[in-house]
Formats: C-alpha cells, structure tokens, sequence
C-alpha cells in the first residue's frame, strides 16, 4: 500500500484505453448535466406561465426521486475535477501491468461515485428537513436569512479550517495521492476511490450545503459551484482561491444575519 515507482507518474501520451475512459467518464458529466439543464429549464417554464410553484408531499416515488437529483447532480458536479486523479490511477496501473486495468480504474471511478452517493442521501434528508422547518421555498432556495447568514459563514470559516486544507491536499495532488494510498488489485482500486471520495466531501460538502442558499436547481450556482471546486483543485495556487473565497462567504454571511437581526 503506498508503494509506487516514482517513473510511472511520467506522463506519457494517452492511451486509447485512457481515452476510451475519459470518453466514458466525459459522457456521464454531459448526462449529467443535460438532466439538470432539462429540469432547470422545466422548473423556471412553469413559474414564468406563472404557475404556482407548490410543495410536494414526501411520499417515497418523491423522496427517491430528489435522491436521485441529488445523486446525479453531484456526479455533474464533482467528476471533471476528479478527471486528473483518474487519469493518473490508469497511468500508474498501465506502468505496473496490473491486470484487468480498466475495469480496475472504473472501480476507482465507482468507489468515488458510491461516497457521493451516500452524500447525496444525506443532502436529501436535510432537504426534507429544511423543508418541514419551512426554510426552503417551493423552489429549493433558502427564505430565511438567519439561515442563508449562518450557513455562508460557516461554510466561509470551513474554507480556512485545518480539515479542508487536509482533504484540499489531497484533492490538488494526483500522484502524491497515488503513491500514498495506492493499492493493488480490483479490491484495491474501489477502496482506493472510497478514500479519494472521503477526501473530496471533506474538501467540497461545505460548498454543496450552498445550494440550499442560492438555489438547489439554479444553473448559475450549480455551474459556479462546479467551476470554484474544480479552480480549487486544479489552479496553481488554488489553497488560497479556497481562502479567499472563505472570507467572501463569511462576510456575506455575517452582513446577512446583520440585516436580519437589525
């Protein structure tokens, strides 16, 4: 475990199995994001005709059905910045001649995918709750500033917290990541992905709780969001991007619960 022959993070050129995989792996983000465009574009139709935007009962079609969008959302979400990790996995296991490599970095790819899972059954029951609390409005977007304040500075204060720094690391080096954790086998390569997906909700799930604020279907967050978790992980000097936009989100936050509370 952690045993890796430094010459085989060279970078030579991609095979046609790596971009078969990076075909595959693109694929699923398109997917995903043509499913959260669709149902965007759906939700904002229907309120421009001025229908009334109504809450829905949780039966459980409904609650699967919100996992579902949280599920996917989060593979729109999270999988291009997860792409270089990915790549290097594939890299590491063609130089070891590991067998069956492609199936062995599609169970890296699914390792990654289940904790994102699970995250998302955890955003949906705060979904429920928020909603039986009456905080979210018929459009999944936070109506309390108490709430909106108290989470933009939490999650502000997150950005500079020694466990987002940890996980960031993580995040922002593939073959440092690699050569720590690597693994050997089928077996291997799913926990290695369970792990790289810990690593990234511990660097990322604060900025998810944001879409409880701007809007759990509003393309503009969810393609900033995307674009700040993916700038964090892959731009030179992306630690202090994270910083930087701690402080913006605190003191957005702290001006909200100012006003609320005035």
């Amino acid at each position: 475990m952690g045993n890796v022959d430094s010459r085989a993070l060279a970078s030579p050129p991609l095979s046609r199995q790596s971009m078969a995989l990076l075909g595959g792996v693109g694929l699923v983000i398109l997917l995903s994001w043509w499913y959260l465009v669709d149902m965007a574009l759906g939700m904002d139709s229907m309120a421009s005709m001025g229908q009334m935007m109504t809450f829905r009962p949780w039966t459980a079609t409904y609650a699967v059905m919100m996992f579902l969008m949280w599920a996917i959302m989060m593979m729109a979400m999270m999988l291009p910045s997860a792409i270089p990790m990915v790549l290097v996995h594939r890299q590491v296991a063609a130089y070891n001649r590991q067998p069956r490599q492609t199936a062995g970095t599609l169970l890296f790819v699914t390792g990654y995918g289940l904790v994102w899972v699970l995250f998302s059954v955890v955003a949906t029951a705060l979904q429920w709750l928020l909603e039986q609390w009456a905080i979210l409005s018929p459009m999944m977007r936070s109506q309390s500033l108490v709430f909106s304040g108290v989470v933009l500075l939490l999650a502000g204060l997150y950005q500079w917290s020694p466990w987002k720094a940890v996980c960031l690391r993580h995040c922002r080096g593939p073959a440092g990541f690699i050569m720590q954790h690597w693994q050997p086998g089928l077996a291997g390569a799913l926990r290695m992905g369970l792990v790289h997906g810990a690593y990234c909700v511990g660097c990322c799930s604060a900025l998810m709780v944001l879409l409880f604020v701007g809007g759990v279907m509003d393309l503009l967050v969810i393609a900033g969001l995307t674009l700040v978790v993916l700038l964090e992980k892959v731009m030179p000097g992306g630690e202090w991007l994270a910083r930087g936009l701690g402080v913006l989100s605190a003191l957005a936050g702290s001006w909200l619960l100012v006003s609320a509370l005035a």
